[in-house]
């Protein structure tokens, strides 16, 4: 396998999307796809949803196939990616998207809590990182992308384990970038706010979603605008981007 990409695409290249079922993880399967990569789709008790995907996905013309794993869990991991390569081949582009989101003081978050939210947001792209890089390494190529937040750069009141846990994803995404280069690719992508149900009044509180808006452009994004980095990063017009954080995010953070 080459270790460049070609001419922008992603044609011919095996991608998983963790947490792909909805959200920014659907926007981001459905851009690979358009790009010519064949997509995992990974979820978590959202069959209906995923299997989907999947259907839209083939109907583009592409391959794809969903996988029910939760990616805490080093069992569920490997098994799913002996069923990725058994049914789309080798893994060339991680996308480490999976992740939920609490908004609580510190000292009213429980340590269960804590302690799930962690797992989700950061030991996921620890154990799936870890999972991946052998057979990258053994081929000589290979991308990873992490979904950050721009939460980890700012922080936020009420959302302390969030915050603490893409400022993570951020701090493991540049180290590993080192360890990996020049022929394995590690960057992530920092929104802002997107109009997923993570943004919904489910989940935040009137105040945290004025504070969304309250960036220069006036709004949140929406799925397909953080794709469309998440696409970028994997493909070979970034091939010089090793260790990057980009953050579309509508102005909340300028650096």
């Amino acid at each position: 396998m080459s270790a460049a990409f070609n001419s922008g695409t992603l044609q011919g290249r095996v991608a998983l999307v963790t947490g792909a079922a909805t959200g920014i993880g659907r926007a981001t399967a459905l851009a690979l796809a358009q790009a010519g990569a064949a997509v995992a789709v990974n979820h978590l008790g959202q069959s209906a949803q995923a299997q989907a995907l999947v259907r839209e996905l083939e109907a583009l013309g592409g391959r794809a196939a969903a996988f029910e794993a939760d990616v805490t869990r080093s069992v569920d991991i490997a098994r799913m990616l002996a069923g990725i390569e058994a049914a789309l081949g080798p893994l060339d582009v991680l996308v480490n998207n999976a992740g939920i989101i609490l908004e609580k003081s510190l000292v009213q978050t429980r340590e269960d809590e804590w302690d799930r939210l962690l797992a989700v947001d950061l030991k996921s792209v620890f154990l799936m990182s870890r999972a991946v890089l052998p057979g990258m390494q053994a081929r000589g190529a290979g991308v990873i992308v992490n979904i950050a937040s721009d939460l980890g750069v700012l922080g936020r009141a009420n959302f302390t384990a969030y915050c603490a846990a893409k400022a993570g994803v951020i701090g493991l995404t540049r180290a590993l970038a080192r360890e990996c280069a020049p022929h394995i690719r590690v960057n992530a992508v920092a929104p802002g706010a997107v109009n997923t149900a993570m943004v919904s009044p489910e989940l935040m509180s009137p105040e945290s979603l004025a504070q969304e808006l309250a960036v220069p452009q006036g709004r949140i994004a929406e799925p397909q605008e953080i794709a469309a980095s998440v696409v970028f990063l994997a493909g070979e017009l970034a091939r010089f981007y090793c260790g990057q954080v980009l953050s579309p995010n509508g102005g909340s953070v300028m650096a």
